[in-house]
């Protein structure tokens, strides 16, 4: 299990690293014109922890044969890098830790929808973040921006997917998600603010004006 840890933490941060400089080169996306150096070094990392802490150290619960509830921190890196970096980057770190995770260590079929959903993760806190708390980090800006990205991408548009696509009713995925997700919310809050309070990621890396 170690090794086999060892192997894809090293084979997802080169994966990682070699897939944001391929798309800053070529231009992918606009907002990664003005994408420093810095904020690649940060967004590569935080999708290998997502990628780590989704694939290899969670723990997951099958729910009519497909994989229904998910319990682990893979969510906390995109988080974390909407709030950091702003709302594009934490969509970009969200999508590219589901798409990479698949290649790396694929967990069933290729379902884009997720990838969707992982998106908004990282997209909806630091949209709220950034454009109605203004940067304003406490407990309160957390916790709201943290809550409603996942209501939305964990609580109600997993349940739905897993619905849609493999015939799993909805209220049978939504009651443990918004459980499990509450959960997460409170714990989510307090690392990030704990991360804040103590200094352990530098401010001045957020600039709403190039994300």
């Amino acid at each position: 299990m170690v090794i086999a840890s060892a192997v894809i933490k090293e084979a997802s941060f080169s994966l990682v690293i070699s897939s944001v400089i391929s798309l800053k080169e070529k231009g992918a996306f606009l907002f990664m014109k003005n994408f420093s150096i810095k904020k690649m070094v940060y967004s590569s990392l935080l999708i290998t922890l997502s990628i780590i802490l989704t694939r290899v150290l969670s723990l997951r619960f099958a729910i009519g044969g497909v994989e229904g509830i998910r319990i682990g921190f893979g969510s906390l890196p995109i988080i974390f890098g909407g709030i950091l970096m702003g709302p594009l980057a934490g969509g970009l770190i969200g999508a590219l830790s589901d798409i990479l995770g698949y290649f790396i260590n694929p967990l069933g079929a290729y379902m884009p929808h997720f990838s969707f959903t992982a998106f908004l993760t990282g997209f909806i806190p630091g949209l709220i973040f950034y454009y109605l708390f203004n940067q304003k980090l406490n407990y309160f800006s957390l916790i709201v921006s943290i809550s409603v990205g996942q209501l939305i991408s964990s609580v109600l548009l997993v349940p739905l997917f897993l619905d849609m696509l493999f015939g799993v009713p909805f209220k049978i995925s939504f009651i443990p998600k918004l459980v499990g997700e509450t959960a997460n919310v409170a714990l989510y809050t307090y690392i990030l603010h704990l991360f804040a309070e103590r200094k352990l990621f530098k401010r001045e890396i957020l600039n709403t004006n190039t994300n």
